[in-house]
């Protein structure tokens, strides 16, 4: 992470419970890369787990479960490699490639995992990419002079918090309740459409700040 002001605002970066984990990891001189590192490897298993709920039917619930942990942990490591990376003041360029490459992989993990779980990889794979590319829009809108455009509907928290929700839901609420209704399906439409707004959201906006309008 190279600009400690220049980051995505999370309500939760406030949370006493969190300012203290956070201050706990500085003194312990903790690596914010090795915490980014470790929250791919929390998306990667959170979308093994999704998928896993379509290979072993029988654990379904148990899948679901740890496919939310998965998610939550990889927000988590999200949360924390930036406050750890500005409280021991060691933001560098390399720390930027760690702060999104994980992201992107931990992204794709769960949508394709979902998509897996929802009987269509491809339309997985097509949320995948289109997730991917809000932040593709961000960084080249960065790169090119713009702020950095974190607007939704359907940013990273919102992706991540619906995959959750669903994941909660599928594990604990039975399958009769949703009356036949395919609701990983519906919930990968939705992220897909969402993503593709935020998409022309961020675009839009872009060019406008370029402009010199307001983004």
């Amino acid at each position: 992470m190279t600009d400690p002001g220049d980051r995505r605002p999370i309500a939760a970066r406030n949370l006493a419970v969190m300012e203290r984990l956070a201050g706990w990891l500085i003194r312990q001189e903790a690596s914010p890369n090795a915490i980014s590192g470790w929250g791919m490897v929390a998306g990667l298993g959170a979308g093994l787990a999704l998928a896993a709920t379509a290979w072993a039917p029988g654990a379904a619930w148990l899948f679901w479960l740890l496919g939310a942990l998965g998610i939550q942990l990889r927000l988590l490591a999200n949360l924390l490699d930036g406050m750890v990376a500005v409280g021991r003041g060691v933001t560098s360029p390399v720390g930027e490639l760690w702060n999104e490459v994980p992201d992107r992989v931990s992204d794709s993990a769960v949508l394709l995992g979902l998509g897996v779980a929802a009987g269509s990889w491809g339309l997985g794979a097509a949320a995948a990419l289109a997730a991917m590319a809000t932040a593709y829009l961000r960084a080249m809108g960065k790169a090119a002079g713009a702020p950095s455009d974190f607007r939704g509907p359907m940013a990273k928290q919102q992706r991540m918090a619906l995959c959750t929700a669903l994941a909660v839901w599928c594990a604990l609420v039975p399958a009769s309740w949703s009356h036949g209704i395919q609701l990983p399906v519906i919930v990968l439409w939705v992220i897909l459409a969402g993503s593709l707004l935020t998409c022309w959201r961020r675009l839009s906006g872009t060019a406008r700040a370029l402009r010199g309008g307001r983004a």
